[in-house]
């Protein structure tokens, strides 16, 4: 679902990781809605290519953001191909389950790759053209997960995630001085493919609506209206926050 929330972000050059499926495709459709040219980014060539082909002067940017030199190849072909970047949505993420003493190695890092270390890339090479330009945006899809609500046998994200709160904060600290603003925000159990699975499980959905006060679950849309405010001026004075996205489940 579509958010109705809308801003005018014309003019405005914004790059969403992941954004071939998901919350990261319906956040560039609300972008894109509200005037602004994206860059759409996704490790899969026809997911990325579908979503730009659907958004007016969108371009398709295939790149494994765990790849720090990709990333900065990325942003410099986005610079190079649209004039400027004004907003990041890092949205890119991975979930790998396992119970902890079976989790592997590679399963660890390449979650903390993607989930983490890649907006760190991202939010480096992106925030310098912003530095240089004068200032935007830049906003990390983080977790409730990151808060207090950890989730079994998912060790590494809920590391990545917490991680990317922490990072965020520290990014809004240091880049306040050059017209950046960095905020994180934090969706509950959200309706996509990635809990395609749990949803169809009816004594989970009960446990999750129990303890949601709104007795829903969330929708892309519900996250991608909170990204949109966070990238308008009307969040001008918002930087270094962690918003939940959840119906209440987490009260902080």
């Amino acid at each position: 679902m579509m958010s109705t929330f809308t801003v005018d972000l014309s003019g405005k050059i914004a790059l969403v990781t992941g954004a071939g499926r998901g919350i990261g495709k319906v956040i560039a459709e609300a972008l894109a809605a509200s005037g602004a040219t994206l860059a759409i980014n996704d490790i899969d060539a026809g997911r990325a290519g579908a979503v730009a082909g659907t958004l007016d002067g969108a371009r398709a940017y295939v790149t494994d953001v765990g790849d720090p030199q990709a990333v900065q190849d990325m942003v410099a072909a986005i610079v190079r191909d649209l004039g400027r970047l004004d907003i990041v949505v890092n949205n890119a993420g991975i979930e790998h389950k396992a119970p902890f003493f079976e989790m592997t190695v590679a399963q660890w890092q390449q979650t903390l790759d993607v989930n983490l270390s890649a907006a760190f890339y991202t939010a480096q090479s992106a925030g310098t053209v912003m530095r240089d330009a004068g200032g935007g945006v830049i906003v990390n899809i983080a977790s409730i997960a990151g808060h207090n609500i950890p989730i079994a046998n998912r060790a590494p994200y809920v590391a990545s995630k917490a991680g990317l709160i922490g990072l965020t904060r520290e990014c809004a600290r240091e880049f306040a001085a050059y017209n950046i603003r960095v905020n994180a925000v934090c969706p509950g159990v959200i309706e996509t493919e990635m809990t395609a699975a749990l949803r169809s499980n009816a004594a989970q959905m009960a446990k999750w609506l129990e303890d949601i006060p709104q007795k829903r679950l969330g929708t892309p849309g519900d996250v991608a209206g909170l990204v949109l405010f966070l990238c308008s001026d009307a969040a001008a004075y918002l930087t270094g926050q962690a918003i939940n996205v959840d119906g209440g489940k987490v009260m902080l």
